[in-house]
């Protein structure tokens, strides 16, 4: 479990992060919504500890990570994985390659030890023989469940996803959301998503915290979001599902017209 109390961060005179408190639980899918400006980028920094807080405690099973020793804060992050926007693959690497990566770097594992793990993997995330491919070989729905498997390689206690679905279209963000959920159930894992999709907010938020101008301005799941008084949130949810489906109206009406190709 990740618990957050009372998070303050400021960049000179504008308060990004105002008095945020939270808990994040294991097996469940944590999101962070929120319009953009709205803190919760920065509030993910700061739970990876790539940003310090000015205030507050993050704690990992009860240890406050600004406060532990190096080496405990070391072993600590050996235990989360990461999934970036943009997947972050070596594009040099084969797929094998870019998922065997953090078992090279972090672990004493044989050859086919990791060969195993490596294979393990990418059969959860349904890309069994793509071993040999590159990232330019593949799309980019099959670029995420790569990254995806990188990031769990290492059995994490603790998944970062940052805008798992940016840049794919409905059908494969489903794929994406649906992965992202399984392995969190049989991993165990305390997963936290930074997310403006609100197709994974209504299908993957067992737990979300919408964010607006720095404050924690609704708490709360999928199946109770829908029925929030909150002005802001309503207007987050339904200027988003909005947008979604006119960026997706606009991308058929192309299709028909032969403006793009059925691939793009």
């Amino acid at each position: 479990m990740i618990e957050i109390k009372h998070i303050k961060k400021s960049f000179g005179d504008k308060s990004v992060l105002i008095d945020v408190s939270a808990k994040m639980e294991p097996g469940k899918t944590n999101l962070i919504i929120g319009a953009s400006g709205s803190g919760k980028t920065v509030l993910m920094k700061c739970l990876v500890g790539l940003l310090r807080p000015d205030e507050g405690e993050i704690l990992y099973e009860g240890k406050d990570i600004m406060q532990i020793e190096p080496e405990e804060l070391k072993q600590i992050r050996k235990q989360i994985g990461m999934l970036f926007q943009g997947s972050a693959l070596f594009d040099s690497m084969t797929v094998e390659h870019n998922v065997r990566f953090p078992l090279d770097m972090f672990t004493q594992m044989t050859k086919n030890e990791k060969q195993t793990r490596v294979n393990e993997v990418l059969s959860r995330v349904n890309l069994e023989g793509s071993n040999k491919k590159h990232p330019a070989e593949i799309s980019g729905g099959m670029k995420k469940r790569v990254a995806l498997a990188r990031a769990i390689v290492l059995n994490p206690k603790y998944l970062f996803c940052d805008e798992p679905n940016s840049g794919l279209d409905p059908q494969t963000s489903l794929v994406i959301d649906k992965l992202i959920k399984e392995v969190t159930t049989e991993y165990n894992m305390t997963t936290i998503i930074n997310t403006h999709d609100m197709n994974t907010v209504m299908e993957s938020g067992d737990h979300i915290l919408y964010m607006h101008k720095g404050i924690k301005k609704w708490e709360g799941s999928n199946k109770e979001i829908i029925f929030s008084n909150d002005e802001d949130l309503n207007a987050f949810i339904f200027a988003s599902e909005f947008l979604t489906k006119a960026k997706e109206a606009n991308k058929q009406e192309q299709l028909r017209n032969g403006i793009i190709s059925p691939n793009k």
